[in-house]
């Protein structure tokens, strides 16, 4: 079986709103966190990502029920403001739930993506996120969103892995092009607050379906 993880960025108080409708259309449940955006005024009007308060929402569906989940909460969006957020998709691998065993489906084959558009994600010791932010934007990043966490390694864990042990951290996720992607992670890595190793880390993710929420 084959999953995605349909992700929307919304105004704060809206993400249980749109993990019900998502639910309501046949996802199984879903994850709300909190973040903040961080785009500037220029663009606020493009993306609706302004220096305001979020909800981030994860819904993980069956591939072949996607379509349905993200057209109910396209139609239902349509209902609010312009620019009222956005929603993308990501191709799962290896998912599993907990306590559970899932079984191939006999002839199941899994489609391949035509992704253009790439989620950039850092974890960072505090502070660090703004700083990544605007060097991100000098290489051409519109904007992101912030999401504030913290570390639950052990002191063993911490030399493994390089990174201090900081409880408080940030979650840094850009939404670019993915032509643009290389360009924008070696603006952040020139940065002097990363020049110390452990620093922070950057994974990336495919994203598709790139969609604006809200009135057309």
């Amino acid at each position: 079986m084959s999953y995605k993880l349909i992700v929307t960025i919304v105004p704060h108080n809206y993400g249980d709103e749109i993990s019900s409708i998502a639910v309501k259309a046949g996802a199984g449940g879903g994850t709300v966190l909190m973040g903040r955006g961080t785009a500037e005024n220029s663009i606020l009007q493009l993306l609706g990502l302004g220096d305001t308060s979020k909800d981030i929402t994860y819904n993980i569906v069956e591939q072949n029920i996607e379509q349905k989940v993200r057209e109910a909460i396209i139609e239902e969006t349509k209902k609010k403001k312009n620019h009222f957020g956005v929603m993308f998709s990501i191709l799962l691998g290896d998912f599993m739930k907990a306590g559970a065993v899932e079984q191939d489906l006999e002839g199941e084959t899994i489609m391949e993506e035509t992704d253009s558009y790439e989620m950039i994600n850092m974890i960072v010791n505090k502070g660090y996120a703004e700083d990544a932010m605007a060097a991100a934007r000098k290489a051409g990043a519109r904007g992101g969103t912030i999401i504030a966490a913290r570390g639950t390694a052990k002191e063993g864990d911490a030399k493994f892995f390089g990174m201090e042990i900081v409880p408080e951290k940030e979650m840094l996720m850009i939404l670019v092009p993915c032509n643009q992607k290389e360009e924008i992670i070696a603006s952040i890595k020139q940065l002097k607050c990363f020049e110390k190793a452990g620093s922070g880390i950057i994974f990336c993710n495919k994203a598709s379906d790139f969609t604006t929420l809200g009135k057309e």
